[in-house]
């Protein structure tokens, strides 16, 4: 045999010994997320949660380790759409993300063309899984949480009278204000003025002139935390005393950073309060989370780790890493129990509970949860 041929068999027959029997290559998942940008908090909690749930053992399926592959989406639509792509390309057979609806809105068709499932941990427009067959999310849509809202404001604030305040720039903001303009009418309130801000404004003199020349009981302001903190710096400055109430934009530690007093009081919807843990995985969740990062766990990450789980469940139902089963069975979701809780899902579409947070003391408080008639069903069964 030449040298060269005695080589090649040399390290072949070491390549074998130092690789183990049986070793399988691994099931590729990608993870589309806003890591950087306007909206990077939201992709970091996202990351965090992904990250302990797997260091809680769900690292394998099938008998097979799950590998992660993390793209930077730069809380840009353009981005996102180029993050799915090259997470197609890398051989992912599903994919977590986006965390913004905007940006799910524009990575959604490429994944739905290339016959790859994705699902959306907090992607709350209606707009993101319509029409579409291979697009989830993981958490509860914004029609129905600004019927929440709108209940909550009308029956336990009793506010008759509001103002929306939106962010035009946001796809997300502009849809969840109009839903909460329809409920509230339909209970019998008056949206006695609606304005707009910009993502990135710095000043809302002119808005919030406005809303203190109509006089609402109640300041709506359903836009992402940044712009919330700063725009209830400023109603407090101007001598608005009027309660803020916000939906899941508000969920981020930066809310009350920038916001400092001014947001003391502000409350929102949410996806989840480690107060309102119902499953023996959300409390072992919260556990490890505050062991791995040394903080409280948020709802963003929950809703991430929840999107894994779904992800994982559907590969071991599906018998199979196959994209077509995986979508089959994300589908078929009927009473999983993740994270932040039960869940159901309809046409791509997540049944879930809503959370009703405040801010006291510099933090977020937990004040209810409300359940949809479908979780309320199952649980009596």
């Amino acid at each position: 045999m030449r040298s060269w041929a005695r080589a090649v068999v040399f390290f072949a027959v070491l390549g074998l010994l130092a690789s183990p029997v049986g070793a399988q290559e691994p099931i590729r998942i990608g993870v589309n997320f806003e890591m950087t940008g306007a909206t990077a908090a939201y992709g970091q909690m996202g990351w965090e949660g992904i990250q302990t749930i797997r260091s809680m053992g769900y690292d394998t399926v099938l008998g097979r380790p799950v590998e992660v592959i993390l793209v930077d989406n730069k809380s840009d639509r353009v981005e996102a759409a180029n993050a799915t792509t090259r997470l197609i390309n890398q051989g992912v057979v599903a994919i977590i993300g986006t965390m913004t609806s905007g940006n799910a809105l524009a990575a959604g068709p490429i994944a739905e063309q290339a016959g790859i499932p994705i699902i959306g941990p907090a992607t709350t427009n209606p707009l993101v899984t319509q029409g579409r067959t291979h697009v989830f999310r993981a958490c509860f849509t914004d029609n129905y949480q600004a019927e929440i809202a709108a209940q909550f404001a009308y029956e336990n604030l009793g506010a008759r009278r509001v103002a929306v305040i939106s962010d035009i720039a946001q796809d997300y903001t502009v849809a969840l204000g109009q839903y909460f303009t329809q409920a509230f009418e339909r209970l019998g309130g008056q949206v006695v003025v609606t304005t707009y801000v910009r993502t990135g404004d710095q000043d809302f003199t002119a808005q919030l002139t406005a809303v203190a020349n109509a006089n609402p009981d109640l300041l709506y302001v359903p836009n992402y935390y940044t712009e919330n903190a700063l725009i209830a710096r400023q109603a407090r400055e101007l001598g608005l005393t009027q309660p803020i109430l916000s939906g899941d934009g508000a969920d981020a530690p930066e809310l009350l950073e920038i916001g400092g007093e001014a947001v003391e009081g502000l409350m929102h919807t949410a996806f989840w309060h480690e107060e309102a843990a119902v499953t023996d995985l959300g409390r072992q969740y919260i556990e490890t989370y505050r062991r791995l990062y040394n903080k409280e766990p948020n709802s963003f990450g929950g809703l991430a780790a929840d999107a894994y789980l779904m992800v994982l469940h559907a590969i071991e139902q599906a018998g199979s890493p196959d994209p077509a089963a995986i979508r089959d069975q994300l589908e078929a979701i009927h009473g999983l129990e993740v994270v932040t809780g039960p869940v159901i899902i309809e046409n791509g579409d997540a049944i879930k509970p809503v959370v009703i947070r405040r801010v006291e003391g510099g933090e977020f408080r937990y004040m209810t949860t409300v359940y949809p008639p479908e979780l309320q069903a199952l649980a009596s069964q």
